[in-house]
């Protein structure tokens, strides 16, 4: 199912919407855990602390957005409050591990070396990501007059891709080159995990 006709569907039935809510909230989570994971116990910069912060907070906004449809349903992240709960926990999961066995081949660094490397690329992946999913989402949202709104993820996901730059010009010179392998790990296993909710979506009856 192409992506925008699946969110025009996820979003027509409110269960499935609070679902997708709640899978874009854990995401997030998951996110914020794995750079808080990736940090170095000494050196800590301020926009390492901004990033896991702010994802932190789009999880508790998305988590909060499910309020306006059901405020009973969703309250954690246990497999059916989730859309494609498998391939959803998979996904950051396995990018991180791809991730980790191509840079440490390409730099060749100590184990402290590569968790930072890895919040890098991997970070800036998901970014480029979010900086598509999201604009979309809203789209969708405007033109259905839903009372959800991801305005404001859009704009902080938008700064962090631009911060993710910069620190990745200096990491390395030729970033580019690995970023774009990198991005290619994370293109399959984001239509992996599309596909998955597709399936499940699918199966709906809409009345």
């Amino acid at each position: 199912m192409e992506f925008n006709n699946l969110l025009e569907k996820i979003v027509q039935n409110g269960e499935t919407h609070a679902k997708w809510l709640n899978t874009l909230s854990f995401m997030e989570n998951a996110g914020a855990r794995k750079i808080s994971a990736c940090e170095h116990p000494t050196k800590v910069d301020l926009i390492q602390l901004k990033h896991a912060a702010e994802e932190h907070r789009h999880a508790y906004y998305l988590k909060k957005q499910i309020l306006k449809i059901n405020p009973s349903i969703c309250k954690n992240y246990e497999n059916n409050e989730l859309l494609a709960p498998v391939a959803t926990r998979q996904y950051l999961h396995s990018l991180d591990i791809k991730a980790c066995k191509y840079l440490q081949k390409a730099f060749q660094l100590t184990k402290e070396e590569l968790k930072y490397a890895a919040y890098l690329f991997v970070t800036y992946a998901i970014e480029v990501r979010a900086d598509e999913l999201y604009p979309v989402y809203q789209e969708i949202l405007t033109k259905t007059s839903s009372k959800i709104m991801v305005k404001s993820i859009i704009l902080e996901e938008e700064g962090h891709l631009e911060e993710m730059i910069n620190q990745l010009n200096e990491f390395s010179k030729n970033w580019e080159t690995h970023a774009e392998i990198i991005l290619n790990i994370e293109k399959e296993l984001h239509e992996q995990w599309i596909n998955a909710i597709s399936e499940q979506v699918s199966k709906l009856r809409y009345a």
